[in-house]
């Protein structure tokens, strides 16, 4: 597989990138219940972190080779992942063997072992002060509140429904702009527990495909974190008195080590065959509907025939994927997307939208090792994009966690949903037009 690499710098990539920033924007104020108070002295404070963290990321050796060492542990509890899967498995744990690389055993298991580690470093403390330095940083920069800052941050390493845990007894008492905040940073993040799992899939059985992808989704994950609260607070600004009150962080209670570990590993296995679960309905769908569009409308109208030739062979068909594609491809060319690869990053984001992102990153693997992106900067850019929970599916799961920690907003909360999910898609979008934009 030979990508053609970004070019660098050039005028083009910036005023297309720069397009990509005030297309995102422009979305996010069309869609703002109160333009008139929106704080621009906050977004453009966001938007700065988050370009400079795109800029370290990249350009500063220090700061990449730290996310190089964090990706590196990530690689390291896979290992340590297939050690079990050895023992259980034999031989068929090879990724090297007759059957090579296969989801199931290779990139799901992960999820119980980290699910079960996150535990355990709760019970020492050790992510709640993480949380904590990364919240202090986004209330010091942002000027949000405390509590606003704990979920934003504690985001960046749980579940869209962990992480309101943080600060379960401040969410009764926050106002509309601030739920949504928390609603948006749920949809516009990732967990560190399925982080792993994408990692393995992405990158295979190679450990610098592997590497260069842990790098990639935890700045992702870590740039979607400004980004939430740019977008958020452009759609829902800040219009109520808000009281800043002295916030600690709301830690679940485990009676010793091995109860943290117990129950991480019987949520990571709930977590696991969840996964795998919407995995099977959801690409059988994919095949139930390019049955029906494919099959049957694309070879009985002759549009089979048209699709092969209006993509030069890289479609096959009247497919599901290409309709995506072709609908979301003019927002790709204008976030800055190569020209080339539109069709395939727009699939990509449709498929994440209406299913999940495991579906998206799945077909990702597929057409990248099928060879069918032209531009490397395709690749990155679809991997920053599908970073987020941001899909129909999850307005559901949010819903009802937060409905249940905060049972007196659930109205609010409702109205919100489909808001929130178009936010979070947002959030995912403008940080792959910043990486873009930077990469040229």
């Amino acid at each position: 597989m030979t990508f053609i690499h970004g070019g660098g710098f050039s005028w083009e990539s910036l005023g297309r990138g720069m397009l990509g920033l005030f297309v995102v924007l422009a979305i996010a104020y069309a869609l703002s219940n109160n333009r008139r108070r929106i704080d621009w002295k906050l977004v453009g404070g966001g938007l700065l972190m988050q370009i400079l963290l795109a800029l370290a990321v990249l350009y500063i050796p220090f700061i990449g080779q730290l996310f190089e060492w964090i990706g590196h542990i990530f690689l390291k509890i896979m290992d340590f992942t297939q050690d079990g899967m050895r023992f259980l498995l034999g031989p068929y744990a090879d990724k090297t063997g007759s059957a090579g690389f296969v989801f199931l055993f290779h990139a799901l298991p992960v999820v119980i072992f980290f699910s079960a580690l996150v535990s355990l470093f709760y019970y020492w403390g050790v992510i709640q002060r993480i949380v904590i330095a990364f919240a202090w940083i986004l209330k010091k920069f942002m000027k949000i509140t405390g509590a606003e800052g704990l979920v934003v941050a504690g985001n960046i390493f749980m579940g869209m429904t962990e992480s309101p845990v943080l600060i379960k007894n401040y969410l009764p008492h926050m106002n509309r702009s601030e739920i949504f905040l928390v609603m948006v940073a749920g949809m516009g993040t990732i967990a560190g527990s399925v982080m792993a799992s994408y990692i393995g899939m992405l990158g295979s059985s190679d450990p610098e495909s592997r590497l260069m992808f842990a790098k990639l989704l935890l700045s992702a994950s870590v740039m979607a974190a400004p980004a939430a609260v740019v977008i958020a607070k452009i759609m829902c600004p800040q219009t109520e008195d808000v009281k800043d009150v002295a916030t600690k962080v709301e830690s679940r209670q485990y009676a010793n080590a091995l109860d943290a570990l117990a129950s991480g590993t019987t949520l990571g296995v709930k977590l696991m065959v969840n996964i795998a679960a919407m995995l099977l309905v959801f690409i059988a769908v994919v095949g139930l509907l390019n049955y029906i569009t494919e099959d049957i409308i694309g070879r009985f109208t002759g549009l089979n025939d048209w699709v092969v030739e209006f993509t030069g062979g890289k479609a096959g068909g009247f497919t599901i994927q290409f309709i995506l594609g072709f609908i979301l491809s003019p927002l790709m060319w204008l976030i800055g997307v190569p020209t080339s690869d539109i069709s395939l990053v727009g699939s990509l984001l449709g498929q994440k939208t209406i299913l999940n992102e495991f579906v998206a990153y799945s077909q990702l693997q597929q057409w990248k090792d099928a060879g069918l992106f032209v531009y490397e900067k395709s690749v990155i850019m679809s991997t920053y994009i599908l970073c987020g929970f941001a899909n129909i599916s999850s307005i559901g799961i949010l819903l009802g966690g937060l409905g249940v920690l905060a049972p007196e907003k659930r109205k609010m909360i409702t109205q919100m949903g489909v808001p929130s999910m178009i936010g979070g898609a947002l959030v995912s979008i403008l940080s792959a037009t910043m990486i873009g934009l930077i990469l040229g």
